[in-house]
């Protein structure tokens, strides 16, 4: 049996009551979380390109844009309401030998639950697979040093997730992954040097082609196989050899991989979470930031290759470069003591100051700091003061690390803090009441309508 099968076969097989109870709950706790995200973001600026082009094709059984009635294509919903949970960097994350942001998935997933009249346990149950097959693939081979992004292995976790909600046969399923993993590979240029929009668009796209691979296969069509193995297949062209053990996932004989991700405490790149709070440490015994002559950043190798090791992280010409800048990061919170979706205005990322405070800044990368990597995140901030004085922290797990997890409500003050401009108190109890109970709810478009902002 061939690896596109022996997945499609897994996701075939498991259903919502081999899910435990405490995996149910961390989904919840995403959920949550991702909405934040996403009700948020509503006016970012590729959130409205987005919808607009979204807008023009009109689906009555289709999915609904996030905060809006308007209701699209489910690949189209799909790609928006990807976008929305991604822009601000907020979402979860996964740290294996690939990085990945596996909530990327649950904005596809209630857009495809919603087009097919899909239950809350219908929901649920789709994206616990969805993050099972993308952390699976990202702890079988690292692909970001061969130059691919890591949302390509996004291309078969929605395809999957999709077509189980679509109530696929596991060959249909198969033709799905087939034709999404052949046609829309992702180049790693997308996060490489001054970054653009598209930083936060590039797994919504992915998944808009995984939904409508998955659209295509419940049709009939077929695709490239064996995709993986084949002559010009993943593994040669992408991954090179990985090997992955199917009977040991989740509601086999392994765990659930949705509870190892990471929460996010501050709105920035994951790698960077620690060292935010390494800084906000240092800055307690530091008077003022003009009393410090230099700063240096010791780095594990991910975060020193992904925010600290090109130019253009300490000239930030864009919100995306800003908020994948160790240097920018770090000299943000120590300048304001504070890290938040403001922190990367434009007002702020060009102004002066901040720019001839970046030049005390250098990053570098401690082989012993990459030895815990990815088990631990770790970062050590080191600032000189002029007087001479030296003042160092390391922070090894951030908070919303599985070892140092956010709590339940946390993650609710995390919602309310995103939303609060746009969602009523009423509103915002609702939602979270509905969600918390979302294995009760038969019919998904209700969360949808919760969060109608227009």
């Amino acid at each position: 049996m061939n690896l596109a099968t022996e997945l499609a076969s897994y996701v075939h097989s498991v259903n919502y009551r081999d899910i435990p109870e405490k995996v149910l709950h961390e989904t919840k706790k995403r959920v949550i979380d991702s909405l934040g995200c996403a009700i948020g973001a509503f006016e970012a600026e590729p959130v409205k390109a987005s919808r607009k082009v979204a807008e023009a094709v009109v689906a009555r059984e289709g999915g609904t844009m996030f905060g809006t009635r308007r209701r699209t294509a489910p690949d189209l919903a799909a790609f928006v309401n990807g976008i929305m949970v991604r822009y601000f960097d907020y979402n979860d994350t996964y740290l294996s030998k690939e990085p990945a942001h596996p909530s990327d998935n649950i904005g596809p997933c209630f857009s495809v639950a919603e087009s097919d009249g899909s239950t809350g346990r219908d929901l649920l149950l789709s994206i616990v697979l969805a993050y099972e097959i993308q952390c699976r693939l990202c702890d079988a081979a690292d692909i970001r040093h061969r130059g691919w992004d890591h949302v390509c292995y996004g291309l078969a976790s929605t395809a999957l997730a999709a077509g189980r909600l679509m109530g696929l046969t596991v060959e249909k399923m198969t033709q799905a992954v087939n034709l999404a993993l052949n046609s829309h590979v992702t180049m790693r240029q997308v996060r490489a040097g001054e970054l653009s929009m598209w930083k936060g668009c590039s797994f919504a796209n992915a998944a808009r082609n995984g939904v409508f691979s998955t659209l295509l296969a419940r049709e009939g069509m077929t695709g490239p196989s064996p995709i993986f193995e084949g002559e010009m297949g993943f593994f040669k062209q992408v991954s090179g050899p990985l090997q992955l053990n199917v009977d040991g996932f989740g509601g086999r004989n392994g765990s659930f991989k949705i509870a190892e991700t990471y929460l996010k405490f501050f709105p920035a790149e994951i790698h960077s979470q620690t060292a935010i709070w390494a800084a906000m440490e240092v800055r307690k015994k530091v008077e003022k930031p003009d009393d410090i002559e230099s700063v240096e950043i010791a780095a594990h190798e991910a975060g020193y290759t992904i925010l600290g090791k090109d130019p253009e992280k300490w000239n930030p010409l864009t919100k995306e470069t800003a908020d994948h800048s160790l240097a920018y990061i770090v000299a943000m919170t120590l300048l304001e003591g504070r890290i938040d979706n403001s922190t990367y205005s434009k007002r702020k990322f060009r102004d002066p100051r901040v720019l001839d405070f970046l030049k005390k800044i250098t990053v570098v990368e401690d082989k012993n700091l990459s030895a815990m990597y990815p088990e631990a995140v770790p970062n050590r901030v080191t600032v000189k003061l002029k007087s001479g004085e030296v003042v160092s922290k390391q922070v090894d797990y951030h908070k919303g690390h599985p070892k140092n997890p956010m709590s339940d409500g946390e993650v609710e003050e995390k919602f309310r803090r995103l939303t609060r401009k746009y969602l009523s108190k009423n509103q915002t109890v609702r939602v979270l009441d509905v969600v918390w109970g979302l294995e009760r709810v038969k019919d998904i478009s209700k969360v949808a309508s919760l969060i109608t902002l227009k």
